[in-house]
């Protein structure tokens, strides 16, 4: 039970780490589209955190000896449910209209790459095919740091991951390579 219970910690702190990366992306590129998909992250952990809290319980009361550590758990995830709201804040200033910055302006002049989330269309050349497949980040210069599908995330695809149709891609990349990357999605690019 406790193996469950840790291999749901770290989903929240893999979570919580995107989150922040989101969260920053989003104030510095002043897009409400990451800014949002960090809220829908949010969501999740929100939901995620009362399942581990279950788990705790059902394990406080299968084991008693193991409550000590239940509290620390408790702790842990109290720590890191904090990282996940501080990014929720910095999505929201995006989401409302308040982080564009003439600092951050300048240091998004000097920057050359940006971040995008594309939905993979049923029609799309990437549908059903793995990262491995059609080397996504060599042939449109974006690399895809997570993938929502459905209600889940997986964070960090490899080359054995595969695209279906409907995921939301979230990419990082030069500018020039969204639009191809986001064509390539949904279906208007067809060569890779």
């Amino acid at each position: 039970m406790m193996s469950k219970i840790a291999s749901m910690l770290m989903e929240l702190k893999d979570t919580s780490e995107m989150m922040i990366d989101l969260a920053y992306s989003s104030l510095l590129y002043d897009n409400t589209e990451i800014a949002e998909e960090v809220i829908a992250l949010s969501d999740n952990l929100e939901s995620l955190s009362e399942r581990i809290q279950d788990e705790i319980a059902q394990a406080g009361k299968a084991m008693p000896d193991e409550v000590a550590r239940a509290v620390v758990t408790i702790r842990l995830m109290d720590s890191i449910m904090g990282i996940a709201g501080a990014a929720e804040s910095i999505a929201d200033v995006v989401i409302r209209g308040l982080g564009e910055h003439p600092v951050l302006a300048m240091s998004i002049r000097d920057s050359d790459t940006t971040m995008c989330l594309a939905k993979i269309a049923d029609d799309s050349v990437l549908a059903g095919k793995t990262f491995g497949e059609v080397s996504l980040s060599t042939n449109s210069g974006m690399f895809v740091i997570a993938i929502r599908r459905g209600d889940d995330y997986i964070f960090g695809p490899g080359e054995g991951t595969s695209m279906e149709a409907g995921d939301i891609l979230i990419a990082r990349g030069p500018d020039e390579g969204v639009a191809y990357f986001k064509d390539l999605a949904d279906g208007t690019e067809k060569s890779l």
